[in-house]
């Protein structure tokens, strides 16, 4: 697998197009997220805004959410939107709001798809939206990136015209200027615009209105607000360093005693600390790190928040505050809290998310890709094509529960997870077999632990080239000096190691170097293929065939067909249903009005690929034959070579490694 960092040298031209390219995405996000800033008071807020936005206006923060995922479902990678009209099929699909998530996160869809419809639901009036969201799962497995993937959203939808939102200027709370609408004319305001009036005023925003603006509402400040982190603003992050010594005032603020000095009230607003990480996620979302590592008292707050959307602070009456509580937590927190009765009301109160780890090696591979692209470590280093899905290979081995059926052993499994088809394994089994270990994931190999091995073999090796050997000898290491890992762990995994290299990677790279040896494979392999079912239809039929070359008339060659079979072990008592399942593939395929391609039958593939092999491995013999080779050896092995480099991602140490260790194989067999 190759990344960009192994391109280190490209053409000017294809640098100014790339570089021309960038500049395109800029300016298009530019325009997309110009945002038009707005200032005014109440007065003015209901004559311009709400007239031509009233349901967008009083939007719940799980509605925010829900119609954020939408919008990035919608938008294209520059930001623009696609044209597709409301309500019908086309824009339902067009939406697609896991599109957030796509470049990010990879193996979890169905995670994704649950959070999804958790604000689906909850946006919908659901008592979904009641309840705290917690993701749980084991170390390194995407929950923290899926939190940061829906904070840099909401930042970015808030930017937008259909993510405008407005709040009263100064509040600590951004809260809803809309709450300034007195309790006795809420049902005229409904019945004018079809929307109710979301919450109520904060302390603070009483305080003001009065001492201020003397109850004039209309004469408040109002202004649009644009969700930040950093500014602290409608996005609050909280992380429990030390438990023990934990402040519930970390949440929800306190007495100021400078401010008191002032006011000389600790009663009044302006006495407080409003700097609570709940005010500051108000109108929006509250991450919540490590949950169930707080004390208790911050559970009841923070779900009480969720289920009534107000808390209680002293010397206040309830304060109203709507925000979407995002919490996540690991597997071994978890089962601690599980073990104490008196928490099972507050897990009534939760909508649990399971994220395990990708049980799919493909798209393991794609997160040590991902991975790798940021990693300053990895610029200028070829990865020979396999060292990411090997790495994945072995990963997702450690995370599997061993099949319990008949034939069935881990690498077919993984192979089935993969969404790749085992002769004999009828389709649907890979979801059965989900469904028998539904915890599958929630262990084994962290993302992180393999990308530390590749780190530390990329820094200890001289070359700037990685090979799938030094992967297997560094994630080696990493087991035998971890020093958390028990002996018997430290054997189950080095023996996922080499499960990996014996049933994966060997037969990955005796591929590459089977075409690598023929200019003309798959031209060689289509005909051979033909030839065998002419043969074979000759023999099921009782008939003769036309030689080629003789132009004689001679019976069906049994030893080309049983040379080919034997190549997969196909039995002499299993050979005739073997070739009618061939036969009846090849006219169904007929019928279709398709040609009957190695594609079509994975077996015969596999048949065919190792019998050219066989026919010319002794061009491989040739690398590790006499120290000098002659020309014409010499010659061989340098077209084999350059082909690896130049058509299946080798560079020349890679490939020259890859030709040693197939020959090693072949001398085995």
């Amino acid at each position: 697998m190759r990344t960009q960092a192994n391109h280190p040298q490209q053409a000017p031209h294809g640098a100014c197009v790339a570089h021309d390219a960038f500049i395109e995405s800029l300016t298009s996000f530019s325009r997309t997220h110009r945002a038009q800033r707005w200032e005014g008071t109440f007065g003015q807020f209901l004559a311009d805004i709400l007239p031509a936005h009233p349901p967008a206006l009083v939007r719940t923060s799980h509605e925010y959410v829900w119609d954020m995922l939408r919008w990035h479902g919608r938008a294209t990678p520059h930001g623009e939107e696609r044209a597709a009209s409301e309500g019908s099929d086309e824009s339902a699909q067009a939406e697609r709001p896991g599109e957030l998530f796509r470049r990010e996160l990879f193996g979890i869809d169905g995670p994704l798809a649950r959070v999804a419809e958790y604000f689906k639901a909850a946006a919908g009036g659901s008592d979904v939206g009641r309840r705290l969201l917690l993701l749980l799962g084991p170390p390194s497995g995407g929950k923290s990136t899926l939190a940061i993937l829906l904070k840099r959203g909401l930042e970015e939808y808030s930017r937008t015209d259909e993510g405008a939102l407005y709040a009263i200027k100064g509040s600590p709370l951004h809260e809803n200027p809309l709450n300034l609408i007195p309790a006795s004319l809420r049902a005229e305001f409904r019945e004018r615009y079809g929307v109710s009036v979301p919450g109520e005023l904060s302390p603070w925003a009483r305080d003001a209105l009065e001492r201020q603006f003397d109850g004039d509402f209309l004469s408040v400040p109002v202004e649009r607000i644009f969700l930040s982190e950093a500014a602290r603003l409608g996005i609050g992050t909280y992380a429990p360093h030390d438990p023990t010594t934990a402040d519930i005032a970390d949440l929800v603020g306190s007495v100021d005693l400078a401010k008191v000095a002032q006011v000389g009230d600790e009663g009044d607003p302006r006495a407080w600390s409003w700097s609570g990480a709940v005010y500051a996620a108000s109108r929006g979302l509250l991450e919540m790190i490590e949950i169930l590592k707080v004390k208790r008292e911050f559970l009841y707050l923070l779900l009480t928040l969720t289920q009534e959307k107000n808390v209680k602070v002293s010397r206040f009456p309830l304060i109203h505050l709507d925000e979407t509580v995002l919490a996540h937590t690991n597997l071994a927190e978890f089962h601690r809290f599980l073990q104490e009765k008196e928490n099972e009301a507050l897990l009534d109160r939760m909508v649990i998310i399971k994220v395990p780890y990708a049980l799919s090696y493909q798209d393991e591979a794609r997160i040590y890709h991902k991975l790798v692209c940021a990693a300053a470590a990895f610029r200028n280093v070829h990865l020979d094509p396999h060292v990411l899905d090997l790495a994945a290979v072995f990963a997702i081995l450690t995370r599997l529960v061993r099949p319990e059926r008949e034939g069935l052993d881990l690498p077919k499994k993984l192979r089935l997870y993969a969404g790749e088809a085992i002769e004999g394994v009828p389709e649907g089994e890979a979801a059965r077999l989900r469904l028998e270990a539904p915890d599958e994931g929630m262990a084994g190999v962290s993302p992180r632990f393999v990308i530390n091995a590749v780190s530390t073999a990329i820094t200890r090796g001289t070359s700037h080239s990685l090979t799938s050997m030094d992967l297997l000898l560094a994630l080696k290491d990493a087991i035998d000096s971890d020093a958390r890992l028990e002996a018997r762990h430290k054997k189950a995994w080095i023996d996922h190691l080499v499960t990996a290299r014996k049933e994966f990677y060997n037969r990955w790279v005796k591929e590459d170097v089977h075409r690598a040896m023929f200019a003309s494979f798959e031209d060689e392999a289509q005909q051979l293929l033909e030839k065998y079912l002419d043969e074979v239809e000759a023999s099921l039929d009782h008939r003769q065939v036309t030689d080629p070359i003789t132009g004689e008339n001679r019976p069906a060659d049994e030893r080309f067909l049983r040379s080919v079979e034997e190549k997969i072990k196909v039995s002499d008592s299993g050979k005739l249903s073997f070739r009618q399942e061939v036969v009846r593939k090849a006219m169904v395929a007929f019928k279709a009005g398709e040609k009957f391609k190695l594609v079509s039958h994975a077996r015969m593939r596999e048949a065919i690929e190792q019998y050219l092999f066989d026919e010319r491995r002794d061009v491989l013999r040739l690398v590790s034959s006499a120290a000098r080779p002659d020309e014409e050896a010499r010659q061989k092995i340098s077209v084999v070579q350059q082909r690896l480099i130049s058509e299946y991602g080798y560079d020349e140490h890679s490939a020259k490694e890859a030709l040693s260790y197939v020959t090693t194989l072949l001398a085995q067999e």
